[in-house]
């Protein structure tokens, strides 16, 4: 299905989403030696080469990259950047207090809501079911790509959840790098959400 997406796009289209969802760059985050992203050059990218990264493989992003793009797509659909401070206290003692980036726009409020909405079934219906905890509208999805050289049959599976799918308050990403035996992202990633979940979400509920 993807690969129909993908191939329906065309290049120039898939691209310029790409750029769009801040892809491309670095998400700004306020930690030091943030990675990029490592992408094909447009111009060398063919049927083949675009096939393969409408299902997520043949290009690298960071992790903190996945889920402040899956983040800016499920809240209304503006960017964020993310950061891990809210203020510090200078050598004088004055506090400088964390000042969010205006957001911009990535995708429609209804878009992101279906998206989100989608994701919800993911958990709730397909094949990320190993994350549901009932009571909760959790939204999430699996994945599993392959490593190179192809050969070598060597995997990175992973999962991402959010909760709650309409308004989300908390997501988190959890990758297993090169797993023993069954590989898939909703077999043997989702599960470890669910548990990380099951002692996040009363807290949230009960604030």
């Amino acid at each position: 299905m993807f690969i129909e997406v993908g191939l329906r796009l065309g290049v120039e289209k898939y691209y310029q989403y790409f750029n769009r969802f801040g892809l491309s760059g670095k998400t700004g985050i306020d930690l030091p030696g943030e990675a990029g992203t490592i992408m094909h050059n447009k111009k060398n990218v063919g049927q083949v080469e675009l096939a393969t990264i409408s299902f997520g493989q043949s290009f690298q992003i960071t992790p903190i990259m996945l889920a402040t793009t899956v983040s800016s797509l499920i809240n209304g659909g503006k960017k964020i950047t993310p950061h891990v401070w809210d203020y510090f206290r200078d050598s004088d003692g004055k506090e400088e207090y964390y000042k969010a980036p205006e957001k911009k726009r990535i995708l429609s409020e209804k878009t992101s809501k279906t998206v989100a909405e989608l994701l919800r079934k993911v958990v709730a219906e397909g094949t990320g079911n190993k994350a549901y905890i009932k009571g909760y509208a959790i939204g999430g999805k699996t994945a599993t790509s392959q490593t190179l050289p192809r050969s070598a049959k060597k995997y990175i599976s992973s999962f991402l959840g959010f909760e709650p799918a309409d308004h989300p308050e908390v997501l988190a990403l959890i990758t297993i790098k090169e797993p023993k035996g069954i590989y898939y992202g909703g077999t043997i990633a989702a599960p470890v959400i669910r548990n990380i979940f099951e002692n996040i979400l009363p807290y949230l509920r009960n604030r």
